[in-house]
């Protein structure tokens, strides 16, 4: 199980803090919902209670750990 301890946008770049590391990625490159979102839409997420995931309802979608530990 992964500890997602933080999520941010920055400019046109995710920031996401997972077990204690900070991955950073282009928001184009994990995808083309959230870069189409308002900054209303994007802020309001969830985490999964395993830890494996985030999803987006005002969007409807959903994003892997693992897309951020590649």
């Amino acid at each position: 199980m992964h500890h997602i301890e933080s999520l941010v946008f920055e400019g046109a770049t995710i920031r996401v803090k997972i077990d204690g590391q900070f991955f950073e990625l282009p928001i184009s490159k994990v995808s083309e919902k959230l870069v189409n979102a308002t900054e209303i839409e994007r802020s309001y997420f969830k985490i999964s209670p395993s830890g494996y995931g985030i999803h987006w309802p005002l969007i409807d979608e959903d994003l892997s750990v693992e897309a951020f530990l590649q």
